[in-house]
């Protein structure tokens, strides 16, 4: 068996986790609003529609914030056709996914789904097909108390107290040829920093948030963020990020590598953004956004036969991608990735939250919600990845995949939870042949005691749940033993641990 050692000290901190980092994402794309959050006529939803076991199932993912309405929706969005008496609202041609958008749930009912769900709205913004005008529009619809044509409209519309919207996303993936209004760099950065500075006149409160390269592949990174932010880095407070892998070539061991890659990208975007800091003699860093992220691929040539072949469908299932163990892995491992760079990662979103390459799906017949394999990771590190992150001193050994050099065995890193003198170990073995023995020095975290050992782990790759049979699920097993400031833990091959002690 193989061994890596690790050293955890209260000493080495670094930042407060942002409990943003444990967002998600609600587009109106596929069944994630229809027939997901929403299905008014099954037995299974509330007075509202919402479907409460879903509901249920996304306050035990605790998820603070959720991004809406799209995603490449968004580009070709008239928000005032989703408010207002439903039976008035307009049929749309959806054009980012060649739907059809008939508005029966828009901005003032998604604001009540979030305030069932424990969640907070982050309202992305129009700057495909529209611009600052409809940006200040939608801003004094949602936040401005009332006196003025929007927040009276507002009223009229049943919802007399704003909505206190914080986070606006300035458009979406501007710089992807897909998108709807697709801008230069130079048009997307005067854009952004003339919708900001209108918005921020009617509401300082707010935080904005800026276009990134929509994945690290793009041929314009990192010189879109560099260029976009020499316009708009007086006026914003983050850059997005948005990325998503697939085990497209079926290697396990590069699958999990693919972590480091996204390492990489946060670390290339922290360094732009302090470049133009730099430039710009500014006092602020700009933080990150890592407001689209996860697994997708499983599902992509469905998707283009039905929206090629049966276009104007309303609510078709698509990127409904049925996620393997696999998966769960790395997304364990990018969960980990997102807590490592705390200090400047602040609010991050898995893409998306029900039916839609989600953790979350509803039954297509009517039967009730199960829970993906990726739902187990994400549900541990929202719940106990509150707290200080604390940098672990590693010591594990390497391996090479068929793309990546030098990449660890063990992935690894903590959160101290000091109003609740806890303190959680996230711990995944990316060898996927042995299993390793774990050996963790906490000298500094004197009068705690293990409380349980974590695991999601199986010798089947490829294994997934469905409704009514949850074959991934986490269990409690007695591997780890602390003995004088030494903790004994063996990790399976393969496998993502939650190892928790309290004082």
């Amino acid at each position: 068996m193989k061994q890596s050692r690790m050293i955890i000290d209260k000493a080495f901190k670094i930042s407060e986790a942002d409990k943003r980092i444990y967002g998600s994402f609600i587009e109106h794309l596929g069944r994630a609003v229809y027939d997901g959050i929403y299905q008014p006529d099954s037995p299974l939803s509330d007075e509202d529609g919402f479907r409460k076991d879903v509901l249920e199932m996304v306050k035990e993912l605790d998820v603070p914030i959720v991004r809406y309405p799209g995603g490449n929706f968004v580009s070709n969005f008239m928000w005032e056709d989703s408010v207002g008496p439903v039976e008035d609202r307009p049929k749309r041609l959806e054009l980012a996914w060649r739907s059809l958008e008939e508005n029966k749930i828009g901005l003032n009912e998604f604001a009540k789904w979030t305030q069932k769900a424990g969640s907070e709205m982050m309202m992305a913004l129009n700057l495909g097909t529209r611009g600052i005008a409809d940006a200040c529009n939608i801003l004094e619809y949602c936040n401005h108390p009332g006196g003025t044509k929007y927040s009276d409209m507002r009223i009229r519309h049943g919802v007399k107290d704003p909505h206190n919207i914080k986070v606006w996303c300035l458009g979406n993936e501007m710089d992807g040829p897909w998108q709807l209004g697709h801008k230069t760099m130079d048009e997307y950065g005067r854009l952004a920093e003339e919708t900001a500075k209108a918005m921020k006149l009617i509401d300082p409160s707010i935080e904005l948030v800026s276009c990134g390269s929509s994945n690290l592949e793009m041929p314009t990174f990192p010189e879109w963020e560099a260029t976009t932010l020499n316009y708009a880095y007086d006026h914003i407070d983050y850059v997005s990020l948005h990325q998503y892998y697939g085990n497209k070539n079926n290697d396990t061991e590069d699958f999990f590598a693919l972590s480091d890659d996204m390492d990489q990208f946060i670390r290339s975007v922290i360094a732009t953004c302090d470049y133009v800091k730099a430039k710009k003699r500014g006092k602020k860093n700009i933080n990150l956004s890592f407001d689209e992220w996860n697994v997708w691929f499983h599902s992509n040539e469905a998707d283009d036969d039905i929206m090629t072949n049966h276009p104007w469908q309303a609510a078709p299932p698509l990127l409904e991608d049925v996620y393997t163990f696999e998966d769960s892995i790395l997304v364990g491992l990018m969960l980990i990735t997102l807590m490592k760079h705390a200090d400047r990662v602040k609010m991050a979103c898995m893409a998306q939250l029900v039916n839609v390459i989600a953790p979350i799906m509803t039954d297509k017949n009517g039967g009730p919600a199960w829970k993906q394999t990726i739902f187990y990771p994400f549900m541990h590190a929202s719940r106990y990845g509150r707290g200080v992150v604390l940098q672990p001193l590693v010591d594990t050994p390497v391996h090479d995949t068929k793309t990546h050099e030098n990449v660890t065995d063990l992935s690894s890193v903590s959160v101290w939870n000091q109003e609740a003198d806890e303190l959680t170990i996230f711990a995944v073995n990316r060898n996927t042949k042995e299993d390793m023995e774990l050996i963790t020095d906490l000298r500094s975290m004197e009068g705690y005691q293990l409380t349980e050992h974590i695991v999601l782990e199986s010798n089947d790759m490829k294994l997934c749940n469905s409704a009514g049979q949850e074959l991934v699920a986490p269990r409690t097993v007695k591997r780890s033993t602390l003995d004088g400031g030494r903790l004994t833990s063996m990790l399976s091959k393969a496998s993502w641990n939650v190892i928790r002690l309290k004082k």
